[in-house]
């Protein structure tokens, strides 16, 4: 099956081990020597419905890629999202009165 890239951008990323959504590609990393694609990466997850912006972006490499389908991606990875970042003192004293 051939793909190009703004299709690869509109699949969903699925991990084959436990079967979670990891959400939907939303860029490609390409090697511009070689023209190989090196990775795929997950939007991280909004916070607070996107009001707060978002968590850190997730890098999946090229060879943790099992299958590419019609609407999905699978992958198979140890790879997680970045730990949310903590909270200012502001918000810590704020959300304890």
């Amino acid at each position: 099956m051939d793909c190009c890239i703004e299709d690869l951008t509109k699949k969903e990323v699925i991990d084959a081990k436990t079967g979670c959504r990891m959400g939907f590609v939303c860029d490609v990393e390409v090697d511009t020597c070689t023209g190989c694609v090196k990775a795929i990466i997950v939007w991280g997850k909004s916070r607070c419905f996107g009001i707060f912006g978002r968590n850190g972006d997730l890098r999946i490499p090229w060879q943790d890629v099992t299958v590419v389908g019609d609407d999905t991606v699978l992958v198979c990875t140890d790879a997680c999202f970045p730990p949310p970042k903590q909270r200012g003192k502001f918000f810590d004293d704020f959300f304890r009165r």
